[in-house]
């Protein structure tokens, strides 16, 4: 029997090339959804009830690379939720901002926070952004507890 070039690259060249095409748009897609994951955003809630008292939280020993987030007021929707402190990873070049309730035109607003680009830092200078002996996690120096 006798094969012919078109017969042979219609049943098995492009099939192959199929594939590989497609698998190149599938990791396409995987790699542009992985950056948009990486992306920020930034939502604010607003809210007639405004959140109960802080709770007090002991601060844990500093943690070499990690920064203190204490806990925080939340709105699940229905009322407020409680979001225990954590330890987070610092980042290089950023700084972080706790979420924080403000009483606004149209009722208490949850400004969420999170990690916000910082100008670079000059050498000797510690602005208490979770190393040295004048770091105070955030939030804590205004009720008293650095």
């Amino acid at each position: 029997m006798l094969i012919r070039y078109t017969d042979f690259s219609s049943r098995i060249i492009l099939p192959i090339m199929k594939k590989t095409i497609l698998a190149i748009l599938v990791a396409a897609a995987a790699a542009t959804s992985f950056s948009l994951a990486q992306a920020q955003v930034s939502v604010n809630i607003a809210i007639g009830t405004p959140p109960p008292p802080m709770r007090v939280e002991a601060v844990p020993a500093p943690r070499h690379g990690y920064i203190w987030a204490p806990g925080y007021w939340d709105w699940d929707g229905h009322a407020h939720v409680w979001r225990e402190g954590q330890w987070l990873r610092q980042r290089r070049g950023y700084t972080y901002a706790q979420p924080v309730w403000r009483e606004g035109p149209h009722g208490w607003e949850l400004q969420r926070g999170g990690w916000h680009n910082a100008p670079p830092r000059r050498a000797g200078h510690d602005r208490g952004h979770g190393r040295g002996p004048g770091h105070c996690p955030p939030g804590h120096a205004r009720k008293g507890e650095c």
